[in-house]
């Protein structure tokens, strides 16, 4: 196993762009920061790219994002594929869906221009080819109409996706739901408060480490107190300090065990040709886990001290405002 210089990233993704003035113009990214990047692409901060500052097209939404990249050199890996998938050798030849029918003054293919089928089309062939199949992707969608499509392709698709990929949907609240009724509560003659809407889709999204407090808090306790005892898959003696070692993420499982003890437990005795996880169970608790978890939170402790003590570090008490002085 490669040894890495920093943790992997609390968040990584690639984008989809829609306009919402022109729903046939689409733009593909990535980034580790999804709405500040919406924000650059629609003018209202610095940065963005050329081909969405058209005040024509803006303002633009995020439609779509897979998130659960290893790092940016992935992430612009898969960014690049979806973006050109006549080209991509990621894509079988014998698999391709988009095809280049022309070419540029320098003689290569032209990228033919996108559509809603052909990024979902594409987006779904990607994530089953050999090349991202066992990534710890997962997709999000953000748009009723964008999933409505994506349904209607899984429908016809001639291979399904793997069981385990998570597809999540997050669509904006409707009017509706977003009504406060306070009726009687507010005195004659005036408005009822209505409290702030939850945060939705991109907004949504942890840009930080915060979801792994609770098993990084578990295993600073493990490691720390020197507790690792036996791997839990080979039963041999793990000392302290002499390896790199994975912990089972389910809440009051204390299970430890060798980085390659674990990735033969989870592939299965049936795996000859994969030598990358994707889930399992843990056989101490039983419990399920998912590999990209697991290697997030050993990346963060081994790499990311910084990013550990800011996560563990505990708010500090608000000091109630002083009392006016009494006139």
């Amino acid at each position: 196993m490669a040894v890495l210089s920093k943790p992997l990233p609390a968040l990584y993704v690639v984008y989809v762009l829609r306009s919402t003035v022109r729903h046939a113009s689409f733009y593909i990214g990535s980034t580790p920061h999804p709405p500040r990047r919406l924000n650059q692409h629609n003018g209202v901060a610095k940065g963005g790219a050329a081909r969405t500052s058209r005040n024509s097209l803006r303002p633009w939404e995020m439609v779509a994002v897979v998130s659960g990249f290893p790092g940016k050199i992935a992430a612009l890996k898969f960014e690049w594929a979806l973006a050109n998938p006549h080209l991509s050798l990621h894509i079988p030849s014998t698999a391709r869906i988009t095809v280049a029918t022309q070419k540029k003054r320098n003689g290569h293919p032209k990228r033919p221009p996108y559509s809603l089928t052909s990024v979902i089309s594409n987006l779904h062939l990607l994530l089953r080819v050999p090349s991202f199949l066992r990534w710890p992707l997962k997709l999000h969608f953000f748009n009723r109409d964008v999933h409505k499509a994506w349904l209607k392709w899984c429908s016809t698709a001639n291979e399904p996706l793997r069981e385990s990929m998570p597809i999540v949907t997050d669509f904006e609240p409707n009017a509706e739901s977003r009504v406060v009724e306070n009726l009687g509560s507010a005195a004659e003659g005036e408005e009822a408060a209505t409290p702030p809407r939850p945060a939705w889709g991109i907004h949504a999204l942890p840009l930080d480490y915060a979801p792994l407090r609770e098993i990084v808090t578990k295993t600073e306790s493990i490691f720390s107190f020197e507790r690792e005892g036996s791997c839990v898959v080979c039963g041999e003696h793990l000392p302290t300090g002499e390896g790199v070692y994975a912990a089972c993420t389910n809440t009051g499982c204390e299970g430890v065990g060798h980085v390659s003890c674990w990735s033969q437990h989870l592939l299965g005795p049936g795996a000859t040709d994969e030598v990358l996880p994707i889930s399992g169970h843990c056989p101490k608790c039983n419990g399920s886990l998912t590999w990209g978890e697991m290697m997030t939170e050993m990346t963060l402790r081994m790499h990311g001290r910084k990013e550990v003590e800011k996560l563990l570090k505990k708010p500090r008490k608000k000091r109630a405002p002083a009392k006016a002085a009494a006139k």
